[in-house]
């Protein structure tokens, strides 16, 4: 019997056999694991880690190597004593119970944990709170239990956009400041930014725990801990609850895909032993992360991961994740010797197929959760039914990033003449995916900000983004800029899957790489911030990049088109570089061309009114102008009787048109 996603490709057919073994892996690993379902299994935070009990606290572990655990602070002047050893109990667990009085809110602790030939001190692996010493930058766990617990004040899961709307953040580098950025700071001033801005999902990178902070938050060593360099886990609440009282969703990049080689600060060396948690021999080590790989054949992992899961979705109401890294889960090579270019390359040998039943379980856990919750999936490969449920055959997750688009677009400016660019290709590249499968698009990312790559508007403009945005200035080099930087972020907002993507500050072209502070730089911050005084200046251009998302963003937020899966392409003129694309009842015309501005150009159109309801050209957006906005534009027929109709407009160069269509009224 054909799956799902067999059914919709043929060419998957003689790998059904394959796709349903996976899926029954799954489901039997769920019978195995749980006696009533994932969401009762999924609470290891519950058990795991410190717990009041009444006058007392109880701290367990799992730690199946150790010979011996102490509990180690100031209460013990940081030495083992036997009134602080747990009891080690059945299963590889052990426990201790400690008065309240010796161990209170905020002291901060450590284990000492001793195995056959060796100890060390370690920080908990289900810690919900740790922090670093200022002075001797050594990290310790804290006991965090405010006498008054945060108050949620907007807890109904409601929110289920149909496009999410998603706007990429990191809490540290979003403010103007050259230091680290604060929760606090985030809600105040960033908050109602992003809110201005339209945009209805906030992407959290760089929450977990990380001892480094430019890993950019993906060498995660306490999964449970939310940072503290940005402030408390109140102060983060505090954040979420705010955005949820403006409508807005927010989720968090959760890093499952590998883990932090120090031993001190990660969980890589716990009790002693290589793979606790992690694979051993030639699989433990990522072989271009300098990381950890996580085993997710061990009932225990997907015991820690899943409860991860459950954790940041209950204690923080996260409305859901973008999952870090699934390629390199998803593949024994981590993707990294594959084109796949075949089908054969997604069902040979050299899967994972315990990561696999992991994504289908986590995925499955989340709807048990927030059944309106967000599952996104950061993977280059396409792998068939990534996006499809469990039931179905496939992974479960509910997007794919589009992480083609963003390198498409750089190679394109980095290689190709303008007058080179083919319109009919830039609309295969964008619209081009599974059938089954939802997307989130997006032109760029974090990931092409970063030092050594380079943002789409400084690729376009260089240098001049730093004398020639001033509004008083002239620039051919800066006009060119700003117009395909507006061409190419509508036209992949236009052709966008099933949403769309924003990071921090690029919606307004911010003018730098990102570089977080490190020995070749001197530890600077200068690169580790945004400059939204660049924004805020009426005399800069900025203003104007800012203002032409706001209008785009709002443009779906009024018309709803990305709801439409149907993209339709009207015209696809190479030599004219004019491309005309119909999306619900939108007709979206770019002129790519440098240099030819076209009167009277005619494009296929349905028959009936339009009127201009965006338009890059626009002076509020930098442009000059020349389109008339006003204006009521009819179709003609191509030819007498004809059927088939065409709109005439006039095109200026390097420039953007949204008009909406309204159909002629029947005459009876």
């Amino acid at each position: 019997m054909l799956t799902h996603i067999t059914r919709q490709d043929a060419l998957l057919q003689p790998f059904e056999s394959l796709i349903n073994r996976r899926t029954e892996k799954a489901f039997a690993k769920e019978q195995d694991l749980v006696s009533s379902s994932l969401y009762d299994f999924a609470n290891g935070h519950n058990y795991y880690g410190i717990h009041s009990h009444n006058e007392q606290w109880v701290i367990r572990e799992w730690a199946p190597n150790a010979s011996k655990i102490y509990l180690i602070g100031i209460f013990s002047e940081w030495k083992e004593r036997d009134e602080f050893c747990f009891q080690k109990k059945e299963n590889g667990n052990f426990e201790l119970f400690i008065n309240k009085s010796i161990l209170q809110h905020k002291d901060i602790y450590k284990l000492k944990i001793y195995w056959p030939g060796g100890s060390g001190e370690r920080i908990p692996v289900w810690a919900t709170r740790v922090i670093q010493d200022e002075i001797t930058k050594v990290f310790s766990a804290q006991v965090w239990q405010p006498q008054q617990s945060f108050q949620w004040q907007h807890t109904a899961k409601t929110r289920n956009h149909k496009v999410p709307l998603i706007y990429e953040a990191h809490i540290g580098m979003a403010t103007e400041k050259e230091s680290v950025g604060t929760y606090n700071e985030f809600r105040l001033n960033v908050l109602p930014r992003i809110k201005e801005a339209g945009y209805n999902t906030i992407q959290l990178m760089a929450i977990q725990e990380h001892p480094y902070y430019g890993s950019f938050g993906y060498h995660v060593s306490s999964l449970f801990a939310a940072s503290s360099r940005f402030g408390t886990p109140d102060e983060l609440k505090a954040l979420v609850d705010e955005a949820h009282g403006l409508g807005i969703n927010v989720i968090m990049d959760i890093v499952h895909s590998h883990a932090v080689k120090n031993e001190l600060e990660g969980i890589g060396w716990f009790d002693g032993s290589p793979y606790q948690f992690f694979h051993a021999e030639e699989r433990r080590e990522h072989v271009a992360w300098d990381s950890l790989c996580y085993n997710y054949a061990k009932d225990e992992v997907l015991h820690l991961l899943l409860s991860n899961i459950k954790y940041w979705m209950d204690e923080y109401q996260f409305d859901g994740f973008r999952f870090d890294g699934v390629t390199s889960m998803l593949y024994l090579d981590h993707g990294l010797s594959r084109d796949f270019t075949s089908y054969d390359l997604y069902f040979d040998n050299g899967q994972d197929e315990d990561a696999i039943t992991y994504f289908m379980l986590a995925n499955k856990l989340m709807k048990q959760i927030n059944p309106a919750s967000i599952s996104v999936a950061e993977e280059m490969s396409a792998y068939p039914g990534l996006t499809a449920s469990m039931e179905q055959g496939g992974l479960g997750f509910d997007y794919r990033l589009a992480m083609g688009t963003p390198d498409y677009w750089i190679k394109l400016i980095k290689e190709k003449k303008d007058e080179e660019w083919d319109v009919g290709n830039i609309f295969y590249e964008l619209t081009n995916k599974r059938i089954e499968e939802q997307t989130i698009s997006y032109a760029e990312s974090h990931d092409q900000a970063l030092v050594g790559d380079q943002t789409i508007i400084f690729r376009l403009i260089g240098a001049d983004m730093y004398w020639g945005m001033d509004k008083s200035n002239k620039s051919l080099i800066v006009d060119r800029g700003m117009a395909l930087h507006k061409i190419i972020r509508l036209i992949t907002f236009c052709c966008a899957g099933n949403g769309y993507l924003n990071f921090l500050g690029n919606e307004f072209g911010h003018p730098e790489w990102i570089d977080f502070p490190r020995e070749g730089n001197d530890w600077s911050y200068k690169h580790a911030r945004r400059q939204w005084s660049l924004v805020d200046n009426s005399n800069l251009r900025f203003e104007q990049l800012g203002a032409f998302d706001k209008a785009m963003v709002r443009l779906q937020e009024k018309e709803l088109f990305i709801n439409e899966q149907f993209i339709e392409c009207m015209e696809a003129n190479v030599s004219d570089q004019v491309l005309a694309i119909k999306r619900k009842d939108l007709l979206f015309v770019f002129n790519m061309n440098p240099s030819e501005s076209f009167t009277f150009y005619g494009v296929s159109a349905p028959a009936g009114k339009y009127n201009v309801v965006l338009n890059s050209d626009d002076e509020v957006f930098g442009g000059y102008s020349r389109v008339d906005g006003e204006k009521d534009y009819f179709s003609r027929p191509e030819a007498q009787l004809s059927n088939r109709h065409r709109l005439h407009l006039y095109l200026p160069s390097r420039t953007a048109i949204v008009l909406k269509h309204t159909p002629p009224k029947r005459i009876f």
